[in-house]
Order: C-alpha cells, then sequence, then structure tokens
C-alpha cells in the first residue's frame, strides 16, 4: 500500500528544534492560518460547487440533488449524505477503491459536524411525506493535500451547502411537478447553523500546540484535537488522535482558540457568498434571460 515518503530523522529534529524556540518552518504564528481562497466555480445558473485553497492544500465540495424516497423510519424527513474521494490526484499516498485510514477518518468527522449537528434541516426536504423527498448528496474531492484536509474539507462543504439551490416544486395530490431552473428560481437550503472544524496538531505531550499544520508538522507531530463548533461557541463534537492525554486546562485553551477561527471562517463564507451573489447578478442568469427579451 503506498505511502507519504517519511521526513527524515535530521528533517524531524530541525522542526522539533524551531517549535521549542517558538518559531515555525513558513514563519507563521502558532496560532495563525496559511493564506485562505475561497472560491465557487460554475456557470450563472450553477450552484453547490465550493473550492477551498488553505495554503498548497486543495478541496473541492459539490453538493447534488434527486427526488427519491425517503427512508421508512424517517417519512418526514429528506436524505442527507457525504462521500469522500481521497484520489492519487491529491497524495501519492491516496489509491483507487481503497479507503484508507485518513479517509475513514475524514468521512466520519464531517459526518459528526454537518449531519449528527442537525447543521441541515432534513425536514425542509420533504416533498410529500412517506413518498417522494430530496436526496442531497455532498461530494467532497481532495486535490491537493499538504496538511489540514478536515479544516478545509469542511470549510468547503459548509460553503458549498450555503451555495446551493435546491429546484423548486409544485404539489397537486400525489402528483408532483419538480422546475427547472429556468422556469422557477431555485431554493436555498435550510440550514439551522453553520458549524466548522479547527484542527490543533500538539508537539512534547501538549506542551506545543499548531493551528492548520502542514503535511510535514502534521508526520511529526504527537497527536491532534479536533473541535467542531458554530460561531455562538456550541460545540458539535470534539475528537483527539494519538499522542499522550492533554489535560482538561490545555483543552478549554483549545476550544477558545477555535472559536476565534471559527468565526473568522464563518465571516470568509458569508463575504465570499455576497460577492458571488453580486457577480451573478450582474451578469447571471436573469441578465442573460434580459438579453434574449431585448433581441
Amino acid at each position: 500500500m503506498p505511502r507519504e515518503a517519511e521526513p527524515s530523522t535530521n528533517e524531524q529534529a530541525f522542526l522539533l528544534s524551531a517549535l521549542r524556540e517558538n518559531i515555525r518552518l513558513d514563519s507563521r504564528a502558532f496560532d495563525a492560518f496559511r493564506p485562505i481562497d475561497l472560491s465557487f466555480p460554475g456557470g450563472p445558473d450553477e450552484y453547490g460547487t465550493a473550492e477551498v485553497r488553505i495554503g498548497k492544500t486543495r478541496v473541492l465540495a459539490k453538493i447534488s440533488a434527486e427526488v427519491v424516497a425517503p427512508y421508512a423510519d424517517r417519512k418526514f424527513e429528506g436524505v442527507f449524505t457525504i462521500a469522500c474521494e481521497l484520489s492519487p490526484m491529491g497524495s501519492a499516498a491516496f489509491e483507487v477503491g481503497r479507503q484508507d485510514q485518513s479517509e475513514i477518518l475524514l468521512s466520519r468527522l464531517l459526518e459528526k459536524t454537518i449531519r449528527r449537528s442537525g447543521a441541515l434541516d432534513t425536514e425542509s426536504l420533504c416533498i410529500v411525506a412517506g413518498s417522494k423527498c430530496f436526496h442531497i448528496r455532498a461530494d467532497i474531492h481532495v486535490l491537493d493535500h499538504d496538511g489540514n484536509l478536515m479544516d478545509a474539507s469542511c470549510l468547503a462543504l459548509v460553503a458549498a451547502l450555503m451555495h446551493f439551490r435546491r429546484p423548486d416544486v409544485e404539489i397537486h395530490g400525489e402528483e408532483v411537478t419538480v422546475f427547472d431552473v429556468r422556469e422557477r428560481d431555485p431554493v436555498r437550503l435550510a440550514m439551522q447553523h453553520q458549524p466548522f472544524c479547527v484542527t490543533t496538531s500538539y508537539y512534547d505531550g501538549g506542551a506545543i500546540m499548531l493551528q492548520d499544520a502542514t503535511l510535514l508538522e502534521e508526520q511529526c507531530r504527537d497527536g491532534e484535537i479536533v473541535i467542531s463548533m458554530n460561531r455562538f461557541g456550541e460545540v458539535c463534537s470534539i475528537a483527539k488522535y494519538g499522542g499522550t492525554p492533554v489535560d482538561g486546562l490545555s483543552m478549554l485553551t483549545c476550544t477558545n482558540v477555535a472559536l476565534e477561527k471559527v468565526k473568522m471562517l464563518d465571516k470568509l463564507v458569508k463575504d465570499s457568498l455576497a460577492a458571488d451573489e453580486k457577480r451573478r447578478d450582474a451578469g447571471g442568469l436573469m441578465a442573460e434571460l434580459s438579453a434574449e427579451n431585448d433581441r
């Protein structure tokens, strides 16, 4: 099974000695993120695709919807699923058709953060109780892996969900009509809150803690703590992997730092959505239709 190239003993020793002197190899502060870029590729009438770049890490999230029958035990709710794909495009350590530990952990954490926390109101996806509902599917594609996949994937997923528009529907008895985007304006998804993940890597038994670790820093760390919360400070989940136990005070410090980062990520998503909306208004579908009318 392919693996990431392990850093040499000298590289590890150099990185750890620099961290003990409060220096990161890229000159960032310990609680600083790399530059974050969030964009919404696609045409003027395409919604639900978000691309996130954190440093050299790049993740694409794509949302799609289809009408299906609801689960038998959840007749009044729609269906929401998350699928992650770690392909060799992102890293030589990823294989097609074989899930490794990173992919399993990523899928589980996104499930806990977004789906189980009730971020998406699944009851709003119901069309006809027990008969028809919307199935919202989120596909996460890792395009380039240079550390901090969890934070980048969660940011891309939340941004794509907030950007997505499902088709409008009309119900007459048992007959359901699904309208095209050119027939009726599509409808936003009902998001109850927007949770984000913030990953903290720690070294020397928790004496040194970093935010937004690069791939090299991840390979040298003792363990990681992933905190999922929204901008109101409501914690959705806390996951700790590997390493020595971390005391309660350090965990509280991680949570306080995570809240600051979550507020920053929440503002980034809302500012990016507003900028995208303005761009689409200037030259989107309505402009295209009015041009057709003028002709």
